[in-house]
């Protein structure tokens, strides 16, 4: 397969179109993460679609004092990565090709869930985020979108939008992709020394915590859940020699601190450590977040939720989350 490298709207759109438009947007600086996301489109596409790729630097998500200057731009071997994943079409508009007028007028507004964690710690980013999603599913017109669960609060607002405003258009998220050592791969990971990978790890490192903690708490609840606890559970556990155990675990399963209070307590351990390190963590914020409105969960809540972790290593700001789901004590596995 050979991939076109297009760089105006009006050459994508004179292109015959057969089956779905699959598109993965991107910053480019590609690396398996995307190619992960191109690979998907591909088979979402099928043999008759088209798989898009869009590289554009947005200007309107980076804050002041941000890396808008040194984010890299390699486009030669983004579109090298993309024809070996499976693209039809790397779409690589100028800033004035997306934004024709210069800064727009009318943009999208992420609205309360934009302004919490990452709208928190970068105003304005999920609003420029969204205002160039918006045009890039204009530009592009696809039938499918797909993006990285690894940036999860976009990912959510990405799909308010579409839901809110009626964009035609179907959002496919797609799992995070790790290195071997269990950092979520980033095109910010290549800014880190040595030094300041090893640290870096402690990201991931505070997620798997939460989510093993979160994995012996349901464990240990659906333990508790297999006999009533009546003088027969008791005489049913004993005659395996498990009373002591089966009573620790049903305690445990049962404690208030446990849940959402023990995952975050776990993670948070992690993350302290590294702060001691050299050079140091610097904790932007951690958080146990409904995904429908980012707000933080309570110890009585159930369903599905995302742990998710923002810190400096450096002169690096790194994100991450894992998702887990929490079950009530009554309630079946």
């Amino acid at each position: 397969m050979t991939t076109t490298l297009l760089r105006t709207a009006g050459e994508l759109h004179a292109r015959t179109r057969t089956g779905r438009r699959a598109v993965v947007m991107t910053m480019g600086a590609l690396h398996e993460g995307h190619a992960t996301l191109i690979r998907t489109a591909r088979g979402i596409a099928g043999p008759d679609g088209e798989v898009v790729v869009t590289v554009f630097v947005n200007p309107l998500q980076f804050g002041q004092g941000e890396d808008l200057d040194r984010y890299p731009r390699t486009l030669d071997a983004d579109l090298a990565l993309a024809e070996q994943s499976g693209a039809d079409v790397v779409f690589a508009p100028a800033v004035d090709e997306v934004y024709p007028g210069g800064e727009p007028q009318v943009r999208i507004t992420a609205g309360p869930m934009g302004e919490r964690l990452e709208g928190s710690s970068r105003p304005g980013h999920f609003d420029g985020m969204l205002t160039v999603v918006a045009k890039l599913l204009h530009l592009t017109r696809p039938d499918v979108a797909l993006y990285g669960q690894k940036d999860a609060q976009q990912l959510a607002l990405i799909r308010r939008m579409v839901r809110d405003l009626n964009f035609g258009v179907e959002i496919v998220g797609v799992p995070t992709v790790r290195e071997e050592d269990g950092l979520a791969l980033s095109s910010r990971n290549r800014y880190l020394s040595a030094a300041e990978r090893r640290t870096a790890l402690a990201l991931s490192g505070a997620l798997f915590a939460g989510q093993d903690r979160h994995a012996a708490q349901e464990a240990l609840r659906a333990r508790a859940r297999e006999v009533p606890a009546t003088r027969a559970r008791a005489e049913a556990l004993s005659a395996i020699g498990e009373s002591r155990a089966a009573a620790d675990a049903h305690a445990v399963a049962t404690a208030v601190p446990g849940g959402p209070a023990a995952v975050r307590a776990a993670a948070r351990q992690v993350l302290d450590e590294a702060a001691r390190l050299e050079p140091p963590l610097a904790l932007d914020y951690l958080a146990l977040v409904d995904p429908t409105d980012f707000t933080e969960i309570g110890d009585d809540f159930t369903g599905d939720a995302v742990l998710a972790v923002a810190a400096r290593v450096g002169a690096t700001r790194l994100i991450d989350n894992v998702p887990l789901t929490f079950t009530s004590f009554g309630a079946a596995s």
